[in-house]
């Protein structure tokens, strides 16, 4: 195995744990939105505020690590994506920006309104940034960043793979965050709320996997190059995202949502190594190889040495930190409403 494809893959698991542990962040955002009004949504609200509180700006982390690792290692690949993909790149930075924002400002609203409009940006922000993402990962699997860059600033990722693969980051990020928001309801014993997030979660993973199937029909002739590494190197990882995604469903329906949490994020995982495994060895699909794009020997040495140390130092301390969040002392305080504009 060749060092660019060692950086590829070290790059690469900083997507996968993104897509996880910031999926489940961004997803809590469907379920904000959809609560409905500050009496009937306020005790969703309140679990969403105490969920992902301490963790929300930390997984973002991993989205640095991504664009580091990116314009380090592979910087021609780099510079064509950037200089095609501006438009949604910079939509999913204005709604990083935003969600954060609001998140923290709804909070300290002062009136009932003031904490309306916080948490509609915070909530509309966070589906909208996935699906931009979602659009960009697309537009790279469907083969419309050209090597030189300067691609086409709307089809690039207005086509039916980038819409695809929005709508399923966007489904997927829900989904996950409803498991994980239904196990922080019945562990703080909310048992009402933990029911009401169980079947409502119930529903969103059949719609998202109804989504996922539907998809694959147009990458046949959109993505033909993903379609056929989905068909062939990827398919096992394929069949086990449906088996986990369906024993996902089975343990929510038997009221198992702790052991839920395993499996939907490894029907995540799944999805998204699939997508990888699919797209190899093109780092731009159907423009440039992996191998072809990387840049100096020394630089990417230096990447997987920084790697090494990043194990040792910031994975520790952020496992740490989650498993603070899962402790029963952060469960109690969870069980209490948030002060806010809100409860005015």
């Amino acid at each position: 195995m060749s060092l660019a494809v060692l950086v590829a893959i070290a790059m690469f698991a900083g997507v996968l744990i993104y897509a996880i542990l910031g999926g489940a962040d961004f997803g809590s955002g469907f379920w904000d939105l959809t609560a409905g009004d500050a009496r009937r949504g306020g005790a969703i609200r309140a679990l969403i505020d105490h969920s992902i509180g301490p963790v929300w700006e930390a997984n973002h982390v991993w989205l640095i690590y991504v664009l580091v690792f990116w314009w380090t290692a592979f910087p021609r690949a780099f510079a064509a994506t950037m200089t095609t993909l501006y438009l949604p790149l910079a939509f999913a930075l204005l709604g990083i920006v935003l969600r954060g924002a609001s998140f923290a400002y709804r909070k300290f609203a002062a009136t009932l309104n003031q904490a309306r409009l916080f948490g509609s940006i915070f909530a509309t922000s966070s589906v909208l940034t996935p699906y931009f993402l979602g659009s960009v990962a697309g537009a790279i699997a469907s083969g419309r960043v050209p090597a030189g860059g300067h691609g086409d600033p709307v089809t690039s990722w207005v086509n039916p793979t980038s819409v695809s693969g929005g709508v399923i980051a966007v489904g997927t990020c829900s989904f996950l965050a409803g498991v994980f928001l239904t196990a922080d309801a019945g562990r703080v014993g909310d048992v009402g709320l933990a029911e009401q997030l169980r079947r409502r979660t119930l529903v969103m993973g059949t719609v998202t996997g109804i989504l996922v199937v539907v998809a694959l029909i147009p990458l046949r002739q959109d993505a033909h190059t993903l379609s056929q590494g989905l068909q062939g190197r990827a398919a096992p990882l394929v069949v086990l995202s449906a088996i986990a995604g369906l024993l996902t469903l089975w343990l929510l329906h038997r009221r198992a949502a702790g052991w839920a949490r395993v499996s939907a994020v490894l029907a995540v995982a799944c999805v998204v190594s699939g997508w990888g495994i699919a797209q190899y060895p093109w780092l731009l699909v159907d423009q440039v190889r992996i191998a072809d794009a990387a840049g100096a020997r020394a630089t990417l040495f230096g990447l997987l040495v920084v790697v090494a140390l990043a194990a040792v130092i910031v994975v520790p301390a952020l496992g740490y930190l989650l498993w603070l969040t899962q402790q029963e002392g952060h469960s109690e305080h969870a069980a209490q409403p948030v002060p806010s504009g809100r409860d005015r």
